[in-house]
């Protein structure tokens, strides 16, 4: 006896698992976290304040950030604010590494390792 797999099944079960692919791609390896919070913390701190208190850029403090979008957030750091000092972070970071940047923004950005 032959088992038939409904078209919808099929798709439903392809999306989640690519969707479980991309989530476990998008988390950067612990070498890669320890270098991205370094940037954040030197390359961003230059103008949002080196405790990212703010400074010519605005706080991106968890309490600053509260009622941002995730995706906003995560729009912003990959390609910049135009007509601003805010520069397009893309060229610098791999796929989903902006994405991982704004949710540690909004828990509230880990120090640097020294």
């Amino acid at each position: 006896m032959s088992r038939r797999i409904a078209l919808p099944t099929l798709v439903a079960a392809l999306a989640a698992a690519l969707l479980a692919a991309s989530a476990a791609q998008a988390q950067p390896t612990p070498r890669r976290q320890a270098e991205l919070v370094r940037m954040v913390r030197q390359d961003c701190g230059s103008c949002h304040g080196m405790t990212l208190a703010g400074g010519l850029g605005p706080a991106l403090t968890r309490r600053a950030l509260a009622d941002k979008p995730l995706d906003s957030l995560e729009a912003v750091i990959a390609n910049g604010r135009p007509g601003t000092p805010m520069p397009p972070w893309r060229s610098m970071l791999h796929d989903g590494e902006a994405r991982w940047i704004a949710e540690r923004l909004v828990a509230g950005f880990p120090e640097e390792s020294r």
